[in-house]
């Protein structure tokens, strides 16, 4: 049975390379807790901020953190794509002419607030029971409803032709290779996502978070359990 004193949530920055089960599992054999679980996927090849629940009570409030606004900052290259969007799958060259910054600029606007998106084929959703990755990877695409999403921020830290850099403040929901993606096939580019992290979830931030290789089993008990976010009625 779960020790109600550790009962609460974690807040881990998840390394690249890592699945967010991955994470789950290496807290599961550090803290002798079985039910933990996340708000919110993050892909092997993004970084960043996730929000871990640890004991059964966490766990059955993790639907309010999964609803959260989120904030990336992603690394995106133009002149190439790719079938997952991102350099998990094999990267193809485009020719094109270079764009300008100011180009660029002016058609990031038109992607503020709501808008529709549909998910991308590589992606953890679910249709018919199967996620759309698994069907992806056997060379299948099926049809996608798209979803609502809202981007209420989309800043341009930097642009060097092709590479850019964005600072996105999205709803929960919103892919961020899509977007990517989609601003390229505006640009008649095309654009491939080479880098992602996740740096706000709400009101909580990366600053806050745990590496997972500064958690073992000898300091959990005494430095990390007690540094956790509490649950919202209190319980400690």
């Amino acid at each position: 049975m779960d020790n109600i004193s550790q009962a609460g949530f974690l807040l881990i920055d998840k390394a690249q390379g890592w699945t967010s089960f991955d994470v789950i599992a290496k807290l599961r054999n550090i803290t002798n807790i079985k039910k933990i679980g996340h708000a919110g996927t993050l892909d092997p090849i993004a970084t960043g901020l996730l929000i871990v629940a640890i004991g059964r009570e966490a766990t059955k409030q993790i639907d309010q953190y999964m609803k959260m606004d989120k904030e990336y900052l992603v690394k995106g290259k133009f002149g190439e794509t790719s079938a997952s969007y991102d350099t998990e799958e094999k990267v193809v060259k485009n020719k094109v002419e270079p764009i300008n910054e100011k180009e660029f600029q002016k058609t990031i606007t038109k992607y503020l607030g709501e808008t529709d998106q549909t998910p991308p084929m590589f992606s953890a959703k679910k249709i018919d029971g199967k996620r759309l990755y698994e069907l992806a990877r056997q060379g299948k695409e099926v049809e996608r409803q798209s979803v609502k999403i809202k981007i209420t921020k989309l800043e341009l830290l930097s642009f060097d032709y092709p590479w850019f850099e964005l600072k996105v403040s999205c709803s929960s929901g919103t892919y961020v290779r899509s977007l990517t993606h989609d601003l390229g096939q505006d640009l008649q580019q095309g654009a491939v996502m080479y880098e992602l992290r996740r740096t706000k979830i709400g009101d909580y931030n990366i600053e806050q978070a745990h590496r997972i290789e500064e958690i073992t089993k000898a300091n959990w008990q005494k430095k990390i359990a007690p540094s956790r976010l509490l649950l919202r009625n209190g319980a400690t």
